[in-house]
């Protein structure tokens, strides 16, 4: 167990000297019932013509800059 600990510390110290920390998240699990229900539920409150509206939106900026060189 002394190895492994001794291992993840020089990951941990070769990421920071990257510029890069580690970060942990929970997310809710979309398998889940519970979670799938409040997304339903959440998804058929949304208003169609403001989602368009924002459909809209995001594909005219999406497309703002397509012929500009990278």
């Amino acid at each position: 167990m002394v190895a492994a600990a001794g291992s993840m510390k020089a990951k941990r110290q070769r990421q920071r000297a990257r510029g890069l920390r580690e970060l942990r998240l929970l997310v809710a699990d979309p398998r889940s019932p519970a979670v799938r229900r409040r997304v339903a539920k959440q998804v058929a409150s949304l208003d169609p013509a403001r989602e368009r509206d924002a459909m809209n939106w995001i594909e005219s900026v999406s497309e703002f800059d397509g012929d500009a060189t990278r």
